[in-house]
């Protein structure tokens, strides 16, 4: 299973992030679910903490939001509310398969990675803000199941120290998501190109996890060369959960799955190639014809060849060389040139 998921997929990789847009609801949290299946994501994702392994129950400034989205709540707090109960896990994961789509989560600890063992992930997320918890890093490795990290936050000196450190420690396949950890991520702050150097640097699957409101920058990352994309759902009418606010909703969902598959498909081959459909309107080429009739001997001229369209006689590249040389037939008006007379023609001229 983990083979077909990460190293051989045959479209964009769809990943629905539920996070904590389950509002503390296990029947919401079925419900994402089964819109994740419904609008033909591949995987849905959940996040495996709860408040302890995050954070210390504290008031101090340290420990409280300044800023952003999340603006005045203590961390405990935040976490308290937002996690996904370890007790919903099994159930959830049952009710996965049981609706026929992969789920797997982000370990945000190490007791996280031993109790997703114990529901046999497939694989495994890192979040951004984790991605330099090297012991964690570690922990995931030695499973030997893939791990998908995400990079939102880090330089090339970091991600490189986390890839290298999973790929030591027995993780063979290793998707890399490129990541602007803002909530909302601002558009000008995207740069796409970021995905075509981590694609260079380290030569692995790279993949887009997307915090933008616009529908059209996941296909951008896919035209990037992105594989894998992420995104946060919720439901089609819902107005409350931490993370709504950059999440896509209801059938936008089958619009993203339809908008990423469309771009993947122009991308096509990655060689230089011509499709068999596209060819066939060779025809409409110029090529060489007879414009007026030519007896055997007579010399090829301006007068009596011209290059028309259609495209069915000789290529246009040997007008020049055949100018002048001596016709080795009659030719009649609206003749080709076909190529045993070219072969014919172009001999001459080393007689």
């Amino acid at each position: 299973m983990n083979k077909y998921y990460i190293s051989n997929i045959k479209r964009p990789f769809l990943i629905a992030e539920i996070s904590s847009n389950h509002c503390g609801s296990i029947n919401t949290a079925k419900k994402l679910i089964s819109m994740a299946k419904k609008y033909d994501a591949d995987a849905i994702k959940f996040q495996t903490f709860s408040p302890e392994t995050m954070t210390i129950n504290s008031t101090k400034k340290d420990f409280k939001i300044q800023t952003g989205l999340w603006k005045g709540y203590n961390l405990w707090e935040l976490y308290s509310k937002a996690q996904t109960p370890l007790e919903w896990h099994k159930e959830l994961f049952e009710y996965s398969k049981k609706k026929g789509i992969v789920c797997f989560s982000s370990a945000f600890d190490e007791t996280s990675v031993d109790f997703l063992e114990k529901l046999n992930t497939p694989f495994y997320k890192v979040a951004s803000f984790e991605m330099t918890d090297i012991p964690l890093i570690k922990k995931i490795a030695r499973t030997k199941k893939p791990m998908i990290i995400s990079t939102g936050l880090a330089n090339l000196d970091e991600i490189k120290l986390a890839y290298d450190t999973a790929n030591k420690n027995g993780c063979k396949e290793i998707i890399l998501l490129y990541c602007v950890s803002s909530y909302p991520a601002s558009e000008k702050d995207i740069n796409l190109n970021n995905i075509k150097k981590l694609k260079k640097v380290f030569n692995c699957k790279v993949g887009f996890s997307d915090h933008t409101n616009d529908l059209n920058i996941a296909s951008a990352a896919i035209a990037a060369g992105a594989e894998f994309i992420e995104k946060h759902i919720a439901l089609e009418n819902q107005k409350k959960g931490f993370d709504i606010k950059f999440s896509i909703k209801g059938k936008d969902l089958l619009n993203l799955r339809k908008n990423i598959d469309k771009t993947y498909l122009y991308l096509g081959n990655k060689n230089f190639v011509r499709t068999k459909n596209e060819l066939k309107n060779k025809k409409f080429r110029r090529s060489i014809y007879v414009v007026k009739n030519i007896k055997k001997g007579e010399a090829f001229s301006k007068i009596n060849i011209k290059c028309i369209r259609p495209g069915y006689s000789v290529d246009p590249k040997y007008f020049e060389k055949i100018i002048g040389k001596k016709s080795p037939s009659n030719l009649n008006f609206g003749s080709r040139i076909n190529p045993k007379i070219l072969k014919k023609i172009l001999k001459r001229k080393f007689l």
